[in-house]
């Protein structure tokens, strides 16, 4: 995780020189140009209800949509300022990540949490194009690897099934005991890589692997340790969530809930995925004619 966001930093460095040697460069206003695209994406996360606490690890079957609309500015040949608006759902489910057998962490599989997570996400990146394109939209390369990075803001809300089958909003029931409740709203360093291809004069498709560096350890609702008393969690709910669903397995392994044991790891922040396509089509610029006098 730690070396993921040194890299973030590093590409985030490296798009900001580019930038200014960008703006330094002759590329006229008849070249620029706008488009507008939409993707389907796969979304994934990594946290603490997954089969490892690190990013490698994740439950293919946990797999959810992604919907983006983008609007993209090509300011030079190699750079581009892409601005998007995204929903999608993470999901997480310890009776089907967890390993029972698995020494280092048998309480994942003893806590049983689950949960899903809608999120709301609004991001701007610079994109840096691997094979640049000195001549107007018509004449770009038929394929063009980048990468890209920026910052965003995301709102999302995680819930939990109860033993009804109802999803229950779980951050105001602060299941760990928190005297406030964490915020819904985050800041998000968006970053990856992808590719584009032309299809006509008008059209792009493009596949793309986007990471999210995010500053919270509750897109899953899971971080700290069991409140130290069950009677301190407030209402019935929060005892279902934050305490009772503790699973006992005969003839494996069973555990009861000790107060203050961990029930997740607060040292590492929560990440999600996104893998897709998309298709992008260029708003071709007005052409003005010269004036005679």
């Amino acid at each position: 995780m730690k070396q993921l966001f040194t890299y973030t930093t590093a590409l985030l460095l490296v798009l900001a020189l580019v930038a200014t040697e960008a703006s330094a460069q002759q590329f006229s206003k008849r070249k620029q140009y706008n488009s507008v695209g939409v993707s389907l994406n796969a979304m994934n996360y990594f946290g603490d209800i997954t089969p490892k606490p690190s990013i490698p690890s994740f439950r293919a079957g946990a797999t959810r949509p992604n919907l983006g609309l983008t609007f993209t500015r090509r300011f030079s040949p190699r750079l581009s300022g892409r601005a998007s608006l995204a929903y999608g759902r993470i999901t997480g489910d310890d009776s089907k990540a967890a390993d029972q057998n698995d020494g280092d962490a048998k309480y994942r599989f003893n806590r049983n949490m689950n949960f899903r997570n809608d999120i709301l996400e609004f991001a701007a990146v610079g994109m840096f194009d691997l094979i640049e394109n000195r001549n107007n939209y018509i004449k770009r390369p038929d394929f063009v690897p980048y990468v890209f990075g920026g910052v965003g803001v995301i709102r999302h809300n995680p819930k939990g099934l109860d033993a009804d089958g109802n999803y229950v909003a779980l951050q105001a029931l602060r299941t760990e005991g928190q005297s406030e409740g964490y915020s819904l709203g985050q800041f998000v360093i968006p970053f990856g890589a992808g590719a584009r291809y032309k299809l006509n004069k008008q059209f792009d498709i493009g596949l793309e692997l986007g990471f999210r560096k995010t500053f919270t350890d509750y897109l899953d609702d899971v971080s700290g340790n069991y409140v130290a008393n069950r009677a301190a969690l407030s209402s019935p709910a929060a005892q279902y969530f934050g305490w009772d669903i503790t699973k006992e397995v005969p003839g494996t392994y069973t555990e009861a809930i000790q107060g203050g044991q961990m029930r997740g790891k607060s040292s590492e922040k929560d990440w999600y995925t996104t893998l897709g396509v998309s298709v992008n089509y260029i708003l071709a610029p007005r052409v003005r004619s010269p004036k005679f006098r």
